[in-house]
């Protein structure tokens, strides 16, 4: 008997899930619907970052490879567990199972999830700030963006390890270099303040224009505190309008205040309108913003951009007076 294949004979192969005999060539088995190119570690992560919009897959493939040992998998299984994809109940046990698996294998996402979790007390451990160092650190000494960060902040608060603010300015450096916004504005900061390095205001700006132009609230706002006040940059109130608008617009309270102020003076361009600073101070009081809540108290105390109301003056005054706002608390004593 020929055994030979010959030319017209279907050339066939074995799904590496269920065995049955598919088309040699075919991408997914009709029996099962397994994918027959199994990914290599980018290809789950593209499935986790949405570049294949599958998360089912990315958990038969990570799983398959995770229990092989691979870092990658492992991480990104973890990740799924943690936020319940992929058909996955959420488990912050299992999450951290696989995290840390891939950890002992020094994989700097990993480290970085599970400093996370001790800093902030989650996966089932007790907040400890000096474990939560202890795995930043090794993950920022990977060249791991958010490690660095969380390490900066950690060595500026003094969690975990003795404050140090040159310490805390060298690892916001080396994530702000790597293009992390809230680096670049907490590095604009310490320039900003002489704080573990020289004052230099034209490196805060610098570097506040850097992580504002990536969207970064806390960043435009300083940028348009620096043009308020032409601090490392000459002074131009139009542009601090321009910038506080767009943190103002994200919701940040600071800048609200400072958008309102503005409004009040007729400063940057703005023609005065006492309406539209009260409704910035609103906005920002409601968020419990201290100054905001006196200027709010003030604008009712007078009937500027809001009916005279003395009730609601005394209420605000007495809101930002809990906050430690001195003057609110000197028109409180005056008061009574």
């Amino acid at each position: 008997m020929n055994t030979t294949p010959s030319a017209d004979d279907p050339v066939t192969s074995k799904c590496i899930a269920c065995d049955v005999e598919i088309p040699e060539g075919a991408k997914f088995c009709d029996e099962c619907g397994a994918l027959q190119t199994a990914p290599q570690t980018s290809s789950p992560e593209q499935y986790r970052d949405g570049l294949v919009n599958d998360d089912a897959k990315a958990v038969f493939w990570s799983r398959k490879a995770a229990e092989q040992g691979d870092a990658a998998a492992q991480h990104i299984l973890g990740e799924m567990y943690w936020n319940g994809r992929g058909g996955l109940t959420k488990d912050e046990t299992q999450a951290v199972y696989w995290f840390l698996k891939a950890a002992e294998q020094a994989y700097a996402e990993s480290q970085t999830s599970l400093g996370w979790m001790y800093e902030n007390g989650r996966g089932g451990f007790s907040q400890d700030y000096a474990l939560a160092v202890s795995w930043f650190q090794k993950a920022a000494e990977q060249g791991e963006t958010y490690a660095q960060f969380r390490l900066g902040v950690m060595y500026d608060e003094g969690k975990g390890v003795p404050k140090d603010d040159a310490e805390a300015f060298r690892w916001f450096r080396k994530a702000a270099e790597q293009g992390d916004a809230e680096s670049q504005t907490s590095l604009g900061v310490m320039y900003a303040r002489g704080q573990g390095v020289v004052k230099d205001e034209a490196q805060a700006v610098a570097w506040f224009q850097k992580a504002a132009e990536q969207g970064d609230a806390h960043a435009q706002f300083c940028l348009g505190v620096m043009f308020d006040g032409g601090k490392g940059v000459l002074k131009d109130e139009a542009e601090a309008v321009r910038w506080y608008r767009k943190a103002t617009e994200q919701g940040l309270a600071d800048s609200q205040t400072s958008l309102g102020w503005m409004y009040a003076n007729g400063r940057g361009g703005l023609a005065k309108d006492d309406a539209q600073a009260a409704f910035w101070f609103q906005k920002a009081a409601e968020q419990g913003y201290a100054k905001a809540q006196y200027n709010l108290g003030v604008m009712y105390a007078r009937g500027q951009g809001v009916p005279k109301d003395e009730a609601q003056s005394v209420t605000w005054f007495q809101k930002a007076a809990e906050q430690g706002n001195s003057e609110a608390k000197a028109f409180l004593n005056r008061r009574n």
